[in-house]
């Protein structure tokens, strides 16, 4: 079994101490900010949590061989934020999809890569991107701008996603699939 780690006090899969001032940024940020103006904020509190070498210490992050596999890092008590560490195999990708909450995204190890849609039936690609570890992204809710994530390379790939979903809704919540 893999064992990546996250640095843990407890089983409830809540994130360290030592990262509390990081979540409680990002509790602060979405609680006072209109979700749709949310912009670069959330990113902004996910790339300190990429340069910390022990954040996923002691964490079994077990890929699958089926497709990435989603594990729970926090949960905001109050279902205003979800951030999840994902694990990609190389060859697994999310499907094209846009965005129906907002999102923010890190590469944590690895390369993933980012495929860029415009709309249309079916969508259409414009352009690709590289993401090495330590690159960070974000989006908004947003019909237009459509994309994939993926592990285009031949090793293993771990990504930190931040969703503006309760844990429970973060999976039928937050993507507007385009395609498979």
């Amino acid at each position: 079994m893999l064992v990546l780690g996250l640095k843990r006090r407890d089983r409830s899969g809540e994130m360290a101490r030592e990262h509390a001032a990081l979540i409680e940024a990002l509790a602060r940020l979405v609680a006072a900010a209109d979700a749709a103006c949310l912009g670069a904020a959330p990113q902004a509190v996910i790339a300190p949590l990429l340069a910390d070498p022990a954040l996923l210490e002691g964490r079994a992050l077990v890929p699958s061989a089926k497709r990435y596999v989603r594990h729970l890092l926090h949960a905001d008590p109050l279902g205003r934020h979800t951030l999840l560490a994902l694990v990609w195999q190389p060859g697994q990708a999310s499907p094209v999809h846009a965005h129906h909450l907002w999102c923010a995204f890190g590469v944590v190890s690895g390369v993933l890569t980012e495929h860029h849609f415009a709309p249309g039936d079916p969508p259409v690609p414009t352009c690709c991107r590289l993401l090495g570890a330590g690159a960070c992204c974000h989006g908004p809710a947003a019909p237009h701008l459509i994309h994939r994530l993926g592990n285009c390379g031949t090793t293993l790939a771990v990504s930190i996603q931040a969703y503006g979903a309760a844990w429970d809704e973060s999976g039928q919540r937050v993507n507007d699939i385009r395609a498979a």
